[in-house]
């Protein structure tokens, strides 16, 4: 196939360019900075300003699919009014971009794969939560929910679109790199309870399901991309200590992070309780299905 990738250049989007790579796949990768030197023949690189919606023809006109990725890092700066406006608007400008590029293109792409997040469902509890549950109301809810909402324009120019809410990606770098340090100096431990929920996915499954979900025409809507058994983040940093042979007995006060991080400690000291049913209903099968396996798999950090 020839696809386009938006946010091919993130911890997901690199691997996953990688990992199409080897599949054999043709790819165009919109970038907003300097193109890079293509990796081989059947890559390119265009650049793009999905601010203003500019986005060369070519790199839409004739492509099978669409996978859209972009956005602005949600976690790592406190959220300012301004920071708020650049996670908001880099997810709906970009979204909005890429279905008017589709519209306009002589021969539209087959499909658009579009990025969403749990925390489109917002805080839970202990809520047993699928694909059928309504957003939240809070700040990332109504990003995600925004987010889908523009997405689903595609729709009606013929395109098969489904949403990936994607949980927390385990890999060889990302959100793990930065939990693992504290444990290897005998600091680690839950933030706040503890007794959130945490769902996760493996980075081989968050490539497994983009793939599955690719070739499967029957995939339309929304999909959590979440493995089948969360668990809590007192389960999750006790069993990243069990992988590194480190205790976890230092937990974070929840007030301390609210004063370090201001609104955004809430994403970390709330969940969502979040099963993939639509995914195993269509016939995935997760290849880490448990934290501990995936947790090993990802060391050495």
């Amino acid at each position: 196939m020839r696809l386009v990738i938006a946010g091919g250049t993130g911890f997901i989007g690199s691997a996953l360019c990688a990992r199409l790579r080897a599949n054999n796949h043709s790819l165009t990768i919109l970038t907003r900075g300097r193109e890079p030197k293509a990796a081989s023949e059947s890559e390119k690189w265009v650049t793009w300003e999905p601010l203003s919606g500019k986005i060369p023809l070519e790199a839409i006109d004739g492509a099978d699919g669409i996978i859209n990725l972009a956005g602005e890092p949600i976690a790592g700066k406190r959220w300012t009014a301004s920071q708020k406006e650049k996670i908001r608007s880099s997810r709906i400008m970009t979204t909005r971009a890429l279905v008017n590029a589709a519209a306009n293109a002589k021969v539209k792409p087959k499909f658009l794969l579009n990025g969403s997040a749990v925390g489109y469902y917002g805080p839970r509890g202990d809520e047993t939560i699928t694909e059928e549950a309504n957003p939240g109301n809070d700040f990332l809810s109504q990003v995600c929910a925004e987010w889908e909402q523009e997405a689903k324009k595609a729709e009606s120019l013929g395109l098969r679109v489904a949403l990936m809410r994607t949980g927390i990606v385990l890999g060889k770098g990302g959100a793990l790199a930065k939990m693992v340090p504290p444990f290897k100096f005998f600091a680690g431990g839950p933030l706040g309870s503890g007794q959130q929920w945490m769902p996760w996915i493996h980075l081989e499954d968050e490539f497994g399901l983009i793939l599955f979900l690719i070739d499967r025409a029957d995939a339309v809507g929304p999909f959590n991309a979440t493995a089948p058994n969360p668990v809590t983040m007192k389960e999750f940093c006790s069993t990243l200590g069990r992988v590194l042979g480190r205790p976890s007995w230092a937990p974070v006060p929840g007030f301390a992070l609210r004063i370090l991080l201001g609104e955004m400690a809430e994403m970390l000291l709330t969940g969502q309780r979040v099963l993939p049913a639509r995914a195993q209903k269509l016939g995935y099968k997760f290849r880490y299905a448990n934290l501990f396996e995936a947790l090993q798999a990802c060391m050495p950090l």
